[in-house]
């Protein structure tokens, strides 16, 4: 039995980078004889184990075969007879098909660390074109290194290429979507996993509400790129670069689907625009079942980012109807994330990068004044039940206009 170091560990080690996990593959051993030494078993579809000390992955050295359409058509071979080079080959990425043995000597039968140096991403066999997931990986894979300055293997985008074509994307499960676009969403150039999607073909059948709004036009004067596609990936990599968490990255992404949608013959303008997004981001999210929490604040970023950009311009009473409509009062923590949001909408323009963004700090005021309302002392003073909630919704808008210092509405 030989233990091998394989996988992101090996990669991440050449590359400098701190390793997270560590995977190790076994060659020459049984399921009996893991389980003997103490590794408690947990794999469903192939022996994998668990080290009865460390907790990590120990997995046996396999084949795989493929039988049918989609990530799971898969039919495994593990047994004391299969090398680690048949192991490695099945892999995705020559960077990922690396190992190193129990005295550290590194492994490396497919060009991986010649890859690594060469910053290119590319795939190992043919046997990249059997799994549509590794599409989405390897999208992943180019945001995360996108600033090392890593490009994709012409050869292998023209492989993804042949997988759209062939309809293996389509295959793809709404769970595996999501996992793999919220993985690329937090990486540190998120824009890049959805240009190389794009480049394949493969967003298209993803996310075609993205993917349609590449050429269309905005206006210059509030848009210096002008492309709406552009401007979507300057808005998510702003938000990338200031650390902003899932939900915020995923309202970014999705607050300006509705322009796709928008008549060619009324470009560059898109009014309605917000509303349209509304019906889109819904659509999308009950298509990729996307958690409540992401899906929540893109629904109501698509519908107010318009209206918070111009909050220099609302009357306390329309600020308080919007501060109700987002649930600002009883979720202040969400409100907070929608303004990060917006601010990368405004900042996600060309020039803009560092532009102030006034409209932050005034609608933290607003909700700040009008959440001290003390609601349970109003209805305490007012005997008719049905006109409690103007009572309230009034004082909200007096405190609001004070804190605010604006004129009488």
């Amino acid at each position: 039995m030989n233990i091998f170091s394989v996988g992101g560990a090996v990669r991440d080690e050449l590359l400098g980078l701190p390793v997270a996990d560590r995977d190790y593959v076994v060659v020459g051993a049984t399921p009996d004889e893991l389980i003997a030494l103490g590794y408690k078993p947990v794999g469903k579809d192939f022996p994998v184990f668990l080290h009865p000390r460390t907790h990590e992955e120990y997995a046996l050295a396999r084949t795989e075969r493929k039988t049918a359409r989609g990530y799971h058509g898969f039919a495994f071979h593990a047994a004391p007879d299969v090398t680690l080079e048949e192991d490695l080959v099945r892999r995705d990425l020559t960077i990922n098909a690396m190992a190193r043995d129990a005295a550290g000597a590194l492994i490396d039968p497919y060009g991986g660390e010649r890859d690594l140096k060469a910053r290119v991403l590319r795939h190992v066999s043919p046997a990249f074109a059997e799994d549509p997931v590794r599409i989405l990986r390897l999208a992943r894979f180019a945001a995360r290194f996108a600033p090392l300055g890593f490009t994709v293997a012409d050869e292998t985008l023209d492989l993804m290429r042949g997988m759209v074509r062939a309809g293996e994307a389509d295959a793809l499960v709404a769970e595996r979507v999501w996992q793999e676009l919220a993985k690329g969403l937090m990486e540190q150039k998120p824009s890049r996993l959805f240009e190389t999607l794009r480049a394949c073909g493969a967003l298209a059948r993803v996310l075609p509400e993205l993917d349609v709004l590449w050429g269309v036009p905005q206006r210059a004067e509030h848009h210096p790129e002008i492309d709406t596609g552009v401007h979507v990936m300057m808005v998510v990599d702003y938000a990338a670069s200031q650390n902003h968490p899932l939900d915020v990255r995923f309202a970014a992404l999705t607050h300006d689907l509705g322009k796709g949608a928008t008549p060619p013959a009324e470009w560059p303008r898109h009014h309605g625009h917000e509303e349209r997004s509304v019906g889109l981001v819904r659509t999308l999210c009950e298509r990729l079942r996307v958690p409540a929490e992401c899906r929540d604040l893109a629904l109501v970023m698509a519908r107010e980012h318009g209206n918070i950009h111009r909050a220099a311009e609302l009357r306390a009473n329309t600020i308080v109807m919007l501060l109700q409509g987002a649930d600002a009062f009883r979720k202040p923590e969400r409100f907070a994330r929608l303004l990060l949001a917006c601010e990368s909408d405004k900042r996600g323009r060309l020039g803009k990068e560092n532009a102030p963004y006034p409209p932050a700090a005034r609608m933290a005021a607003a909700l700040q004044a009008a959440a001290a309302v003390d609601a349970g002392a109003i209805a305490k003073q007012i005997a008719e039940p049905e006109r409690i909630k103007e009572k309230v919704y009034q004082a909200r808008v007096s405190a609001v206009r004070a804190a605010l210092n604006d004129h009488e509405d």
